[in-house]
């Protein structure tokens, strides 16, 4: 596993209050299997993880969203946390560039309460997906096929629903993200999705 990202560059997006577990390890498995990481915020220098009961450490923002664009990264990932995503999900600047990588077919992952930031990109009808529980009906209203399983990957874009489920998480991003650009919405055309 130790070269095979090589060469790709992913991007960790997080706000104030992420789940501390679900940055760093994902974070040692991406920088163990080779990538370049960069972990970006709307935080200034730096931002805090939110620990299981209370506040976390404070962890090196190495880029503002506002300086991003989803063309420089092969792939997103996306801690939970319950105030992260809440944060994330109101903010045009995090959505344009999440969107992007909808956008470019590129791979997504999240985890517990990360795909909340997602329903914001109109990207999810159709997908099929996990989270944390307490997110299925949002991401049912936003048109996602929601189960309940350790780890769900749908072309691309993987999801998973609490912090035991890393070790799976952390291996198929990994996988997804070495395989590259997936087909994930088809051909847009005039307004209507069309597969191919």
């Amino acid at each position: 596993m130790e070269n095979q990202l090589k060469d790709k560059k992913v991007a960790i997006v997080v706000a104030n209050g992420f789940e501390e577990v679900e940055l760093t390890q994902p974070l040692a498995a991406l920088k163990n299997a080779g990538a370049v990481v960069d972990i970006i915020s709307p935080e200034e220098k730096s931002v805090r993880a939110w620990a299981e009961k209370d506040w976390g450490k404070d962890y090196q923002v190495d880029r503002h969203i506002k300086d991003v664009v989803a063309s420089a990264y092969d792939a997103l990932v996306l801690p939970g946390g319950v105030m992260n995503p809440d944060h994330l999900r109101t903010n045009d600047h995090v959505i344009a560039f999440v969107t992007g990588f909808f956008d470019e077919s590129k791979p997504i992952a999240a985890i517990c309460h990360g795909p909340w930031t997602l329903i914001e990109t109109g990207e999810l009808d159709g997908r099929k997906m996990t989270s944390y529980k307490s997110l299925k009906t949002d991401l049912e209203n936003a048109g996602a096929l929601w189960v309940d399983e350790e780890v769900v990957t749908d072309n691309g874009l993987v999801t998973s629903r609490t912090p035991k489920d890393l070790p799976a998480f952390c291996k198929k991003m990994i996988e997804e993200i070495a395989e590259g650009r997936h087909d994930q919405r088809g051909a847009k055309k005039g307004g209507v999705y069309e597969l191919g």
